[in-house]
This record gives structure tokens, sequence and C-alpha cells, in this order.
């Protein structure tokens, strides 16, 4: 994994973006919930499309893990 580091601008526009436009519930929800739909749409479009699969993979993960950040579902016990 590689890490980028975000200029001090970038920093501020996140954070005033997660502090004052959505709750971290509703965000991971609709994150959760879009990442389902692009899935199942990819998924039925192009059900042999080989090339792509990591990338879907890739994408579906990650998406799954700032949905996770923001408001931890999957770790409850």
């Amino acid at each position: 994994m590689s890490t980028n580091n975000l200029s001090k601008e970038t920093e501020t526009r996140l954070l005033n973006f997660f502090n004052n436009t959505i709750e971290p519930e509703t965000l991971a929800k609709t994150i959760r919930q879009l990442n389902h739909i692009v899935a199942l749409g990819v998924l039925r479009k192009h059900e042999t499309l080989q090339n792509e699969i990591i990338n879907v993979e890739n994408g579906f993960f990650w998406l799954n893990e700032l949905a996770e950040i923001l408001n931890p579902y999957l770790d409850l016990e």
C-alpha cells in the first residue's frame, strides 16, 4: 500500500466536508448502498469480463473500508 501526503488545503476541505456536510452514519450507509448497486450492475452487465474483476473487487473492498471507518458496522458483535 502506498501513502500519499495530502496538502493542507485538501485536508481542510476534507475535514469541512466530513464535519459539516453529512453525518458519518448516513455517509457510511450511502457508501454501502452505492457499493452494492455498482457491484451488482457490473457483475450483471459483464459477468465474464475477467480483466476488470480485480478492479471491481479492490473498489468494493476500499469503499467498504471507508464505510467502516466512518461508521463501524461489521466489527460490532
